[in-house]
């Protein structure tokens, strides 16, 4: 319904170019949620993963300011997202604190170090060459939607082909119940922390690469918009199931419906609004549902 008015009010929302630019701007968002739908599948969760974004970006500028090859700054992005991934998973379940409690408390963290390695600044300005590298094509298909699909195609055979999967489900359908079966809760729970930590630093060298700049308020609003995106598409913020393919279709509408948002004029601060109702009212669904038995599913992954 809301894509129909957008159609209605702005005669440049239902066409080719504003579909491509759509397309363009969920790239990180897709890679980022990828990460964020294991965490709800799992039954965890990382409010930090904006900043964790912003911190393997400016990991990226420097090397680039640096004049290091386009290819290996690319890289520095999933590797410090690794490593702040790391850093997360180990806080959260090797000193057993709440996830929502720990992220936060990291959200922080990372933002105080976001300001000191900015200087309260921006970094700008940034040299062409990793732009040039990721806005490529290869047989004639844009190297970002080559990266996404090979993503999100390694994380569905890691959930269908691997003992992975059903050990992250069961993690989330009841960690104690996992621990008895003898799956190795903590290794797994680490490992999936920094598998996102290792997406939102991928996402961070496209969005270095796109926008050439790291500005002070990059992912602030990112762990809103990935948790939002990710229950959209059918992932269970209780734990225990999940969809990527719904995650993918979950950012796709979130983000049409913030350019139409945009282009009918409403103010930027509305489209967080918007998001934060959105997810509000699936998760209010949710517990509703969470109530009925008979409408309650097993776990699963798409």
């Amino acid at each position: 319904m809301a894509i129909i008015v957008f159609a209605t009010t702005s005669p440049y929302f239902a066409t080719a170019d504003n579909l491509a630019t759509v397309l363009r701007n969920s790239t990180e968002l897709l890679l980022v949620s990828l990460g964020m739908t294991l965490l709800l599948a799992m039954g965890s969760i990382d409010v930090s993963v904006g900043m964790v974004l912003g911190l393997a970006a400016i990991a990226v500028g420097r090397l680039l300011q640096a004049e290091i090859d386009p290819l290996l700054a690319a890289l520095a992005g999933p590797l410090a997202g690794a490593a702040l991934g790391l850093i997360t998973g180990l806080v959260v379940v090797f000193a057993n604190i709440p996830a929502i409690v720990a992220t936060l408390g990291l959200l922080g963290v990372y933002r105080a170090a976001i300001f000191l390695a900015l200087g309260g600044g921006w970094l700008s300005g940034l040299p062409t060459g990793l732009t040039t590298l990721l806005s490529s094509k290869l047989a004639g298909i844009p190297v970002a939607a080559l990266v996404v699909a090979g993503a999100y195609g390694a994380v569905w055979a890691a959930l269908r082909r691997t003992p992975y999967g059903p050990h992250l489900l069961a993690i989330g359908q009841s960690e104690d119940a996992a621990r008895l079966a003898g799956i190795t809760v903590r290794r797994t729970r680490v490992a999936t922390f920094v598998l996102s930590g290792v997406l939102s630093g991928l996402a961070a060298t496209f969005y270095v690469g796109t926008y050439r700049n790291v500005e002070m308020t990059i992912g602030s609003t990112l762990a809103l918009d990935a948790i939002a995106a990710v229950v959209l598409g059918g992932t269970s913020i209780l734990g225990g199931r999940c969809s990527l393919l719904g995650t993918a279709l979950g950012v796709l509408l979130l983000r049409l419906l913030q350019n139409g948002l945009l282009m009918s004029g409403v103010p930027s601060l509305w489209q967080t609004v918007v998001t934060g109702v959105l997810l509000l009212t699936v998760l209010g669904l949710e517990r509703v549902g969470s109530f009925m038995p008979s409408v309650r599913r097993a776990g699963r992954s798409v």
